[in-house]
């Protein structure tokens, strides 16, 4: 019989207030379960010695259960002194109630310190009534388990015997309820969301009064709050149970209230060690190219990387949205995905989880990271109608901030825009019907570079919204991106732009009236060839999505896009000599192009030597796609010094061999045109790949 297979997958985090306790092995004995018992007891005692502020929520019952813990401390030194001092030991009946009694402790550490975690104060205080119950039932399990210690063992000493009386007697009567003040603000929440299911802005003290009653009195810590409850709820949703339904309506409503308290009520975004550290591009091994941690669909750094069956990686989240999208091609290589599986990338995500610790920043469970677009942030629209009115208020204000607002506010309202649309299909469909892409089209021009930068970000990603790219178009703002494309402030805004122009060229409409902008074109031309790796990148796709339109074809070519495409195959063996490759191929397709990339000299040769070397196989597709084109607009000159090349022929009898069906066809196709030619002369002579790609240029 084979063994079992042994559980794999990261552990999922315990749910807050859930009270998960370990029973100590069946044959434990006694001293070291009292050894343990003293340093739980010791750890409880210790929370109550912090910081006053540390439990906002139910203050009065975590300060019993302390107080008791403390008691409970000195009955167990108490037992531990007498034992020592008559040389006995703890006799083996004593054992069953001293394990109750340390379960009941393991569950009293979990609760006061679910109700002391910093960013879980508004879920503690909506379930106040659930952890004093939890609370209450400790404490009676503390009491049950003294009550059932040995006489013996209780009246080991008489300092023991009172101070056992004095624990099970306040565990038992001690009242634990939520604090008036728990009770209040917990009813100003439930009120505010209902003032919000109504549409109702609620009045901005009451929700400074609930912020203020639990500790929040910054930005960052109303965004540690929301960064909390987007992780309780992916928990929720990974559990699958009954409750998750309900449960995830009131998280998505309290998540949504922060949203609307941190964009209305904090003037200034705080810098603190931690977010500044959560704020900050983490930085990159020297010996790894940073654009290799970003998910080639969304440019965003991999939280959970995973391999597909083409080779490529990509982050979870963004794959498989593609692939319920019904696409079943590979994003990068074009391949057919032959299986929906994804094999994680361990060793990716260790390398991303240590960059980011090193910065102060924590990557989110694995196993969560597949429900994470289930949360407010990241659905096509949240649960509930509370959260999806205070999302409108909140998006309202944004909006209004950025028409009328000071330097100041409009800093601030260009950040949340950002930050809310940066995943979130809700919002950005909010910010859209809100109108807030003529008003970021006007800060394009801002002289504040935070300003500048964060409204490029904001309109990307509304680009990928329909309606954020008609209202582009709309308010005349194409010029205004390419602007930004020329003279952006920071390398980040301008490479953000040219990525703007890739989602805004949807269709070959939309293409056409880009290229009719004079400097639409060229600049991305002076992108690829002056720009950094990711700038330069995403010039190339949007250019690549601009000659949808034919007209555009000449433009690329006058604009002087084949020495550009030309120099990045040169030195750029990388993912860049990919595109380059597709986008020579694009352009090939029409005469104009043909005749440029004939026209340069050595790049012919130097297409050939990709088609042999490269490892990818939609870059060898566009290689023969590109060859074809050339043939076929150069005429039999060219299909003759074609067959002269050095290993090209073996290179095309191979992807016959071995090529994806389409790169198959195209290189079939490719060597009857150059078998066609040469049947009816003699074969050519040898010619060394230099010597080859002159004569391409001889040929013009």
């Amino acid at each position: 019989m084979p063994p079992p297979t042994p559980p794999t997958g990261e552990p999922k985090r315990r749910r807050l207030l859930a009270l998960p306790a370990v029973c100590p092995c069946e044959g434990i004995a006694p001293a070291p379960l009292l050894a343990s018992l003293l340093s739980l007891a010791a750890d409880l005692t210790s929370r109550g010695a912090g910081d006053a502020g540390a439990f906002p929520v139910l203050r009065r019952g975590v300060r019993q259960a302390v107080r008791i813990a403390g008691i409970l401390l000195a009955f167990l030194e108490e037992i531990q002194e007498a034992m020592e001092a008559l040389a006995l030991v703890l006799p083996a009946p004593a054992v069953p109630a001293l394990t109750e009694l340390h379960v009941a402790m393991q569950k009293l550490r979990f609760l006061l310190t679910d109700c002391a975690r910093r960013g879980a104060r508004l879920w503690v205080l909506v379930n106040a009534g659930l952890a004093a119950s939890e609370l209450r039932a400790v404490l009676g399990s503390v009491a049950a388990a003294l009550d059932a210690l040995p006489k013996g063992v209780v009246d080991a000493s008489v300092e023991a015997g009172e101070l056992a009386r004095l624990v099970s007697e306040q565990a038992w009567r001690v009242p634990v309820r939520p604090d008036t003040g728990d009770e209040r603000a917990a009813r100003t929440v439930r009120s505010i969301l209902e003032q919000f299911k109504s549409g109702v802005s609620p009045d901005a003290e009451d929700a400074r009064r609930v912020l203020e009653h639990i500790g929040v009195r910054t930005w960052s810590e109303c965004s540690e709050e929301i960064a909390f409850l987007e992780d309780e709820l992916r928990t929720r949703m990974d559990g699958a149970g009954d409750d998750s339904c309900s449960d995830a309506v009131l998280i998505n409503s309290l998540i949504a209230f922060l949203v609307y308290c941190r964009v209305v009520l904090f003037d200034q975004i705080d810098v603190n060690p931690k977010a500044d550290a959560a704020a900050r591009p983490a930085r990159c091994p020297d010996w790894i190219r940073p654009d290799a941690l970003q998910c080639p669909v969304t440019l965003d750094l991999m939280t959970d990387p995973v391999t597909v069956s083409t080779g490529q990686t990509y982050d979870r989240a963004s794959i498989t949205r593609w692939i319920k999208a019904g696409c079943r091609t590979c994003p990068v290589t074009g391949e057919r995905l032959h299986t929906a599986d994804m094999v994680p990338n361990a060793a990716l995500r260790g390398i991303i989880e240590r960059m980011l610790l090193s910065n102060g920043v924590s990557l989110p469970d694995a196993s969560s990271s597949g429900h994470r677009h289930g949360a407010l942030g990241n659905a096509p629209a949240p649960f509930g109608p509370a959260a999806a009115s205070a999302a409108r208020l909140a998006v309202t204000y944004i909006v209004a901030q950025l028409s009328t607002g000071s330097k100041e506010e409009r800093r601030k309202a260009t950040s949340e825009a950002r930050k809310l649309c940066k995943h979130s299909v809700f919002y950005r469909a909010c910010l859209v019907e809100a109108n807030a892409v003529p008003w970021l089209l006007c800060l394009l021009s801002s002289t504040d570079t935070s300003v500048q930068e964060n409204a490029v970000a904001s309109l990307l990603n509304l680009s990928k919204h329909p309606g954020g790219r008609t209202a582009l178009f709309e308010a005349g703002g194409v010029g205004l991106v390419v602007d930004v494309i020329n003279v952006g402030a920071r390398a980040e805004a301008r490479q953000n732009a040219a990525a703007v122009l890739f989602y805004l060229s949807s269709g070959p409409e939309q293409a056409e009236e880009i290229g009719r902008i004079p400097e639409s074109i060229p600049t991305l031309v002076q992108l690829i060839r002056d720009g950094a790796h990711r700038g330069r990148k995403n010039a190339m796709v949007s250019l690549y999505g601009l000659l949808q339109c034919a007209s555009n074809h000449g433009k690329a070519v006058a604009a002087g896009a084949v020495v550009a495409l030309a120099a990045v195959l040169a030195v750029d063996p990388d993912d860049l000599a990919g595109d380059a490759v597709a986008l020579l191929a694009r352009l090939a397709e029409h005469p104009v192009g043909a005749q440029a990339v004939l026209a340069r000299p050595g790049l012919v040769a130097r297409v050939v030597e990709a088609l042999a070397t490269s490892a990818s196989r939609s870059g060898k597709d566009h290689c023969v796609a590109l060859l074809v084109s050339l043939c076929r607009h150069g005429g039999e000159k060219v299909v003759a010094l074609l067959g002269r090349m050095p290993g090209l022929m073996a290179s095309l009898y191979t992807l016959v061999a071995d090529g994806s069906p389409q790169t198959c066809k195209r290189a079939r196709a490719l060597l009857n045109m150059i078998h066609r030619h040469y049947e009816m002369g003699d074969a050519p002579p040898a010619a060394s790949a230099p010597e080859a790609g002159e004569r391409v240029v001889r040929v013009l």
